[in-house]
Parts: structure tokens; sequence; C-alpha cells
């Protein structure tokens, strides 16, 4: 069997990357993998995509095909019995009645801690030919692939567990009020490993590929090319750019004229930005897109003969390399040379303007606190030096 692959489709709400990700599962599922379409979006919506019911753990919807969607309260019950219990305790003992102290046991970040712990699962017991993930909104899907950095650093620094469950403090606590602290920190434990286990998974470009999902819109295009530079940042491999509701030519005698012309800016920019990753483009289709033989003919659309479960790309356009005092920043910019390129910095935004051509580049907000200090051409790559400001 060959080795679990994983796809994760990420992009603006509304963008369509629930219809694309089903698509491709399905697509993936006929050309004879054993795929799993797994939902992470609080707000799901895979099960009307498909037309089929889904729950909590996978289930068959077709041949080879298999859905789920993830629920907080069942993943918690599953895999975070002891720490639920421990921090429902809390809030009762401090007097908030069962239901409150049920409702707020959900820590901000449990949807994409569950999704970590399925997939470390999912991909561990290799069941699988494809995992194929609709992600929740991009500043969610950030938020949830920025966690293994987030994890080091609260259960290495600020909460160290080993040291925790060491306490006298901890077996006092536990003896009068019943609350299972010394298993609630190993299950905290065990879950940073398995954190840090998907991190690795997530980062292989032989492994994992991370697909965003756009319109030719300038808000979406915007969102898109500022969770390009995140995913970048983050060291996750990105392999293609779905452009989503494309609509035809022919739109024109419609009374489209002036949306159409908009459009082709954007189309234009979306290849100009993103270049080289490779950049599919799929039809408006005027009407709502669900069950299998709807996603049967996006599929074949979207992708023609090409195997969705392939690696498209493994070009780097941006590069963020962390240095001893700064950052360096590497953009993909071939055929030009250091009199055509110049770099200026906004805030968390950098203009690059490229002879007749502008690249608006939106950066983590932490670089504002950085300010670029030099910016040069060096064989086909535009490499821009960012040192902290002083004061």
């Amino acid at each position: 069997m060959k080795k679990t692959r994983i796809l994760l489709f990420t992009g603006k709400g509304g963008v369509g990357k629930t219809t694309i990700s089903a698509a491709t599962a399905l697509r993936a599922a006929e050309l004879g993998y054993k795929t799993l379409v797994m939902s992470t979006d609080p707000a799901h919506s895979l099960a009307d995509a498909l037309d089929k019911p889904l729950t909590p753990e996978p289930v068959e919807v077709a041949p080879n095909l298999y859905g789920q969607e993830l629920d907080v309260y069942y993943s918690l019950r599953k895999y975070w019995s002891s720490m639920r219990e421990l921090v429902t305790s809390i809030f009762r003992w401090q007097g908030a009645d069962k239901a409150l102290a049920e409702e707020m046991a959900v820590l901000p970040g449990m949807e994409e801690i569950s999704a970590f712990l399925w997939l470390e699962q999912f991909y561990d017991e290799g069941n699988y030919d494809l995992i194929v993930i609709d992600s929740a909104p991009t500043g969610e899907t950030l938020k949830h692939l920025s966690m293994p950095q987030v994890s080091q650093w609260w259960l290495t620094r600020a909460l160290p567990v080993q040291r925790l469950a060491a306490q006298p403090f901890s077996k006092v606590f536990s003896a009068v009020t019943r609350i299972p602290v010394d298993k609630a920190l190993q299950e905290l434990d065990a879950f940073y490993r398995k954190v840090m286990r998907v991190h690795e998974i997530l980062t292989k470009p032989e492994t994992a590929s991370i697909r965003l999902v756009l319109n030719p819109e300038r808000m979406v295009l915007q969102e898109a090319l500022r969770a390009y530079t995140y995913l970048q940042l983050y060291g996750y491999p990105v392999d293609a750019v779905m452009v989503n509701r494309v609509l035809p030519e022919s739109f024109a005698q419609a009374g489209f004229g002036e949306q159409l012309e908009a459009q082709r800016g954007y189309l234009a920019e979306i290849e100009d930005s993103f270049t080289p990753l490779p950049i599919f483009k799929m039809t408006h289709q005027g009407r709502e897109v669900f069950g299998l033989d709807r996603l049967r003919a996006i599929a074949a659309n979207l992708y023609g003969d090409r195997d969705p479960r392939d690696s498209f790309s493994t070009a780097e356009p941006y590069q963020f390399i962390e240095q001893r005092d700064g950052y360096l920043l590497s953009v993909h910019l071939p055929f030009l040379k250091n009199e055509d390129v110049t770099v200026t910095q906004k805030d968390d935004e950098l203009i690059i303007q490229a002879k007749d051509r502008r690249r608006n580049l939106f950066l983590p907000k932490f670089l504002a606190l950085y300010k670029v200090t030099n910016s040069q051409m060096m064989d086909d790559r535009l490499l821009v030096r960012f040192e902290k400001k002083k004061g």
C-alpha cells in the first residue's frame, strides 16, 4: 500500500473549498485510492456537498470514499477525557453549574487540537491512501497550523508538564478535589508529542500539500497572499492554487462585461503573484454544487487527466530564513536584474515594483517591528534583509 498522503485545502470563507475538497476526494477514490475527506470547519458543509449524512467517525459514502465531520465534544471524550474532567471540575469547584462548566471546558483552539489528534491516528494506522482536509477559513487554519510552535512554547516554557506533575501542590489538589491532575497533565504531554509529530508530517512535501482556494476577487486574493506568506513562514508546502468561480468570457453577452474586465486583472495578478506554482481554474457553475454526480464533473473540469494525489510542485516562491539578528526573505522573480526591482515597506506590507508590475506581499505582523535594510537580486530570486528596529 502507498504511504498515506495528506491534502489540506484552505481559503477565505465562501470561496468553495468544501466543494473543491469533496470533488478532489471523489476523484481520488474513483482512481482507486482509499480516501478520507475530513471537515475541520466548525460550520460543517461537507455532508451537504456530498449529499450524504456524516458523523464524527469516518463513514463510507461511495466505493473507496469515506467522510467525517469532526465534533469537538466527541473528540474531547475520545482523546481528552481526563483533561476535560479536570477543566470541568475546576469550573464547578468555582461555582459554575454543570451545563455551564461543560460548555466552558471546550477551551479556545479545541477544534484545531482535535484535528491534530485524528490526523495523527489515521496517519499512523495507514488505512487510507489519501486524507483530504476541508479546513476552516484561512484565519482559523493558520491558528491551527501554528499550534505546534505555540504549544511547544507553552509546554516547555510556560507550562512544563513534568515539573508541574511532580509538584506537591498537584497531589494535594487532586486528593482534596478528586480532580485527576496527574492524568490530565500526562494527556497534555502526550498531546504535545502528537502535535509535534503532525507538524513534522505536514511539513514534508512528499507527505503533505496545502492547496489555496480563492476566487478572482480583490479581498479574497489579498487574504490568499497573506495566507501563503504565513504558510511559507511556518514551513508548510503549498503545491497549487485553485481559482474557483471563474466567469466564462461568454458572460460578456449577458451584461457581465465590467465584472469580466475586473476578473481579467485579478487573474493576471494571481498568475504573477503565485508563479511558479501551478494554477488550476474552475469555471463558475451557475448553480449549487452538491451530490456525487456534480462533484465528479467539477473534478474532471479541474484536474483533467492529472492525479489529484500527486504533488504538483516543490517550488518555493517565497522563503523566510531566520538569521541571528533578523530575517531574510527570498522571493522568486525570474529574468530580473537589480535595477529592475525596487522594494518599499509599509507596516506589514512589502511593495515590490518589478519593472511595470507591482506585487504586494503581506508580511507576518511581527515583521512590522523590523525594517528592510537591504534588497538585491541573486540567481532569479529577490533577497530582502529585515533587521529589528532600534528604539
